[in-house]
């Protein structure tokens, strides 16, 4: 996919456009985990989340290649369209942007400020995706997909960070989407000689890669119906479940309900905000918490992005 020197390259390209994320271990935290844990806070990226690395390097491949295209079309639920739209806007690219309806308001908007052209269309994820596409033929757009070696090299900055900053790390939790963020994980652990375990976490209700892992094979799933939106994946990305399948340790379900707890619980002990697949990795580390007492834990809060209405709700209990 790409080597040491590829990433490290990467990450100082990525460092002129925004400063390093921490990792930071929260006391409270550790005393409600029952382990050493420190928290990758990508929820203090640009955009909110961690997908904005993986914009930037993958738009500025497209600059550099022989026949530059004239704008993008993506399909997202948010987070992978804002890191596409900061991009291309300082790329001078025009982008549209297929989200589903009922999407984020809050995610859309974002987007829409950020210089995107907004197109709401289809029941979930993977329908929008195939909107998408057929607004990229109708127009000689590049089609941007969800999953990508430029994208995964980006992405997998935070996990160098992550890395080198906390040496010695036992296991790290993370959610998966469509699989940049633990492919772009389980990279730089290879490539910097690590045995740290990489768990996978996806939502009951979208459990496709998990079904996958489990069966060896693609399986894809007729619903994703889950307030955790960066988690909502149906059909998982060839390319991505074979690295996983090959190099993750395991893959947890966390329910909603699991979810919501977890955003709370970030908001107890780190009063950091949580979108749902942003905590997920949280929720994972609480169901395995007696596996992983007194061991050294990292858990990726990938996103914030979370509707001020929703997370209201997810306070309340």
């Amino acid at each position: 996919m790409f080597d040491l020197t590829a990433l490290r390259e990467a990450a100082t390209f990525v460092h002129q456009h925004l400063a390093p994320t921490p990792q930071l271990a929260w006391p409270l935290l550790a005393e409600r985990t029952g382990c050493q844990v420190w928290v990758k806070h990508e929820n203090h990226a640009p955009t909110g989340a961690f997908k904005v690395r993986g914009g930037l390097v993958y738009v500025r491949s497209l600059l550099t290649a022989a026949e530059r295209p004239t704008g993008l079309v993506t399909a997202t639920r948010g987070n992978h369209g804002q890191s596409l739209a900061l991009a291309s806007r300082q790329a001078g690219l025009p982008l549209v942007i297929v989200v589903p309806e009922g999407n984020s308001r809050e995610k859309n908007a974002a987007m829409r400020a950020l210089g995107a052209e907004l197109v709401e269309f289809g029941a979930d994820f993977d329908v929008a995706r195939e909107q998408a596409a057929r607004i990229a033929q109708a127009r000689g757009y590049l089609m941007v997909p969800s999953f990508h070696p430029e994208l995964v090299r980006g992405v997998a900055t935070y996990a160098l960070e992550l890395f080198e900053a906390v040496h010695d790390l036992e296991t790290v939790y993370v959610p998966i989407g469509m699989g940049s963020g633990i492919c772009g994980l389980i990279q730089a652990r290879n490539l910097l000689g690590l045995r740290t375990e990489i768990v996978g976490v996806v939502s009951t209700e979208a459990d496709a890669y998990a079904r996958s892992f489990e069966s060896g094979r693609i399986v894809t799933t007729a619903s994703a119906e889950t307030f955790a939106d960066g988690m909502a994946c149906r059909i998982p990305h060839p390319e991505a479940f074979a690295l996983v399948r090959e190099q993750a340790a395991r893959i947890l379900r966390v329910s909603d309900e699991e979810i919501a707890q977890a955003m709370r619980l970030y908001h107890e002990t780190t009063h950091n905000t949580a979108e749902g697949a942003g905590a997920a990795a949280l929720a994972g580390l609480l169901q395995e918490r007696e596996r992983q007492t007194g061991r050294r834990v990292a858990v990726v809060l990938s996103g914030a992005n979370v509707d001020r209405a929703r997370y209201a709700q997810v306070l309340a209990g």
